[in-house]
This record gives structure tokens, C-alpha cells and sequence, in this order.
């Protein structure tokens, strides 16, 4: 029996604050994290009854250690989501965030589900790492034409750079206007509306008095972004992927913990439960790239998205663009002709932080937010992928 194509509606996202890599969330378990983004999405749909949910699906670019052991299920049962809803962990290293909201909305699109949640979770914290828990590359890998799998991530982008010809100085000035987007989202409280604020609990003993001490802590705004973040100061920063290079810790993304919950229906569920959609998920793409260029991945998502989709560029009116690093955003910035304006408007991972599995999640709270308050119709995911990928997701504000 054949079944019609159907639209998939996000009617509720949320998110962490993102930490700083052994920051706030230094002792806090990733699918802790998890778990009470998915508690709180579902609290901000309350008529719905979580039953109904077909599955939980969420990334996470290292799933293992903390963040292992199929992490979205695991997570699910500590939000109290009924047993009889499954979970399942996809990984798809940078883009698993959003790799899991496209997953999400398929199976509704397909009629496979009505109600669906999708999330992404990382603790950077955890890993021990950027590489994984253990480094454990084939042997093969390097013997072959695609040794380039090995690289860091921070000389691809020094190939970006050299390639595409972005020089020190834009790589700088990209990431201080980051800062200070963020900065201004956060004093404007642009934020508020998108972030689940964590308590995070602590424990210390008293050896004098033999008691435990139990101490709380709310943590309701990112870590990263810096009032004090100026080109001067970042110019001074050496090069720490290449002699010579022009890749810093300045103009790369933050080494983040967070974790962020996109909730999906049907329309059917959409109008029986007389719920305001967000947005509509109208498509997604993932293509691949050399991986020794792997920033330039957006370059080879966007385009057909945008075909597909009959959308021209010029209809977006936000893009949130995965800044991996300076380098690459401004290479995919410059080649597809992208509006800075419209790109990241609240800053991006170089100020807020880079969690990983979790930032595809992240970046469609921000995105979904971010057009209900200025009431644009169109918004853009997209980033760079290891290993030599780009992912874009399309979202229709109605």
C-alpha cells in the first residue's frame, strides 16, 4: 500500500547553554545534558501525550564513554519518556545534530510516524580527545590515496585558507564580529527564548566536619562569547596547526559541552492538537568533498538543496553557517555569494561554542527562533563535516 508524501512541522526546540570545554558542564554527563533538553521540549507542547512518539532519534559525533551505549535511549528513560518509546544514535560527526532532525522529519514525511523527537548531545568534557575516547585510526588509512582522513582539523582549514585565499587578517576580523554578535544577542536577551537553563549539581566533603556539602549552580547563558574579543589581540595569537600558518585558536571554533531537542508532528497531529508550528522542515542534503578541504563542505550541500527546493538564495533571510573555522565560513561565505548579514546574525561557533553531535541541533533552535522574532520566512543549516562532507537543512517559517 502506497502512502502520500506528508509535511513535517517542528513545533517546539530547545537548548542547553553551551560550556566550554572543562567549563561549566566539566562534571555534568552528556546524557544528562540530554535528557533535560528532552524533558523540556516536550514540557513546552504539554497537551501532547509522549506515547505517541515514534522514536527519539540524536547525534552525537563520539558516541561512546559517557556519551555511548546508544545514548538516545538511555537518555530518553531518565526523561521519563514512557518505555514504549524507542531511541536510536546516529552519527554523522559535525552534521548529527541535524542529521537527526532530518531523520525525524522522513519518518513523518514518509507517514512512518506523527510525533517525532530529534536532539543532538556532546560533552567535549568527556573526551579525553577531539579524536575520540580511544584513537584508533585504520592501519590502511595510512598507506592510501585518502591519508588526508588522518588530518587534523586544523590543517584542513590551513588548506582552506591557502586554497581559497583568505588571509590572517579576514580570519581575524570574521571571528571578533563573532564575538561581538554574540555579545549583543546575549545582552539583547535574543537568547532567552531558545535556551532550557541547567542546574548543575556539586558535592564536596568537609574533612573537618565529615559533612557533604551539596551546592547548586544555574547555568542559563553560553560561556564562549567574550565582550573583550578585538582583532588587535587576536592578531597576536601564533598559528598552532602550521609554521607559517594563519589558523588560530582565535578564529577556530570552542571546544563545547551542550546539548540541544527539536519536537516534530504531522500535520494531522498538528491540527488535531491545535499546536503553532515553529516552522516546516522543507529538505535536507549531504554531499562529499576531499576530506583535506573538508571546511568547503557547505559549497556542495547548499546548491542542490536550493534546487530542489525551487528556494533561491536570495529568499533566505537567516542562515546559521557552522563557523569550524574562520577560514572555511569565509570560503563558503565568499564562492556561493552569501549575504554576511544574514549569515549567523547572533554570532557562531567560534564565539558560541562547537559541541560537536549536539551543534546541528543547536543551530535549528537558534535558527527557529531567530525567525519568529524577526518574522523572516526562510532559514538555512549548514556545515562543514570530518572526513570530507557538507549538510544543509531547509526550514519554512509559517
Amino acid at each position: 500500500m502506497s502512502r502520500q508524501l506528508q509535511d513535517a512541522y517542528i513545533v517546539a526546540a530547545t537548548r542547553t547553554p553551551v560550556g566550554k570545554r572543562k567549563g561549566a558542564f566539566a562534571h555534568t554527563r552528556p546524557d544528562d545534558l540530554l535528557a533535560h533538553v528532552l524533558a523540556r521540549v516536550l514540557a513546552q507542547v504539554p497537551q501532547l501525550d509522549p506515547a505517541r512518539i515514534g522514536d527519539v532519534i540524536v547525534g552525537c559525533a563520539m558516541p561512546e564513554a559517557e556519551q555511548g551505549m546508544n545514548v538516545a535511549r538511555i537518555a530518553a528513560l531518565l526523561a521519563g519518556l514512557p518505555d514504549s518509546v524507542p531511541g536510536v544514535t546516529v552519527n554523522r560527526f559535525c552534521a548529527s545534530g541535524l542529521q537527526a532532525v532530518a531523520d525525524a522529519a522522513a519518518r513523518i514525511q514518509l507517514g512512518a510516524a506523527e510525533v517525532m523527537l530529534a536532539a543532538g548531545t556532546e560533552s567535549m568534557s568527556c573526551m579525553p580527545q577531539i579524536t575520540g575516547n580511544k584513537l584508533a585510526f585504520n592501519p590502511a588509512v595510512f598507506g592510501s590515496e585518502h591519508l588526508d582522513i588522518a588530518y587534523g582539523m586544523g590543517l584542513t582549514a590551513e588548506k582552506v585558507a591557502g586554497r581559497w585565499q583568505v588571509a590572517r587578517e579576514d580570519q581575524d576580523a570574521f571571528a571578533a564580529e563573532s564575538h561581538r554578535r554574540a555579545i549583543a544577542a546575549q545582552s539583547s536577551g535574543a537568547f532567552a527564548a531558545e535556551i532550557s537553563p541547567y542546574c548543575v549539581r556539586t558535592r564536596a566533603a568537609d574533612a573537618a566536619s565529615g559533612v557533604v556539602r551539596l551546592g547548586e549552580r544555574w547555568v542559563d547563558s553560553d560561556e564562549g562569547p567574550r565582550a573583550d574579543s578585538r582583532i588587535e589581540a587576536l592578531a597576536r595569537l601564533k598559528p598552532v596547526f602550521a609554521a607559517g600558518g594563519s589558523v588560530t585558536a582565535g578564529n577556530s571554533s570552542q571546544m563545547s559541552d551542550g546539548a540541544a531537542a527539536v519536537l516534530l508532528v504531522s500535520e494531522r497531529v498538528l491540527r488535531a492538537e491545535n499546536l503553532t508550528p515553529l516552522a516546516r522542515f522543507v529538505d535536507y542534503t549531504v554531499a562529499g568533498v576531499a576530506p583535506e578541504v573538508m571546511g568547503i563542505g557547505p559549497l556542495v550541500a547548499i546548491p542542490p538543496l536550493l534546487g530542489r527546493s525551487g528556494v533561491r538564495l536570495d529568499d533566505i533571510d537567516w542562515i546559521e553557517l557552522n563557523e569550524a573555522f574562520a577560514a572555511q565560513a569565509l570560503a563558503v561565505i565568499r564562492e556561493l555569494g552569501l549575504d554576511p548579514a544574514r549569515v549567523n546574525p547572533h554570532g557562531g561557533a567560534i564565539a558560541l561554542g562547537h559541541p560537536l553531535g549536539a551543534t546541528g541541533a543547536i543551530r535549528t533552535a537558534t535558527l527557529l527562533h531567530g525567525l519568529q522574532r524577526t518574522q523572516g520566512r526562510y532559514g538555512l543549516v549548514s556545515m562543514c563535516v570530518g572526513t570530507g562532507m557538507g549538510a544543509a537543512g531547509l526550514f519554512e517559517r509559517l
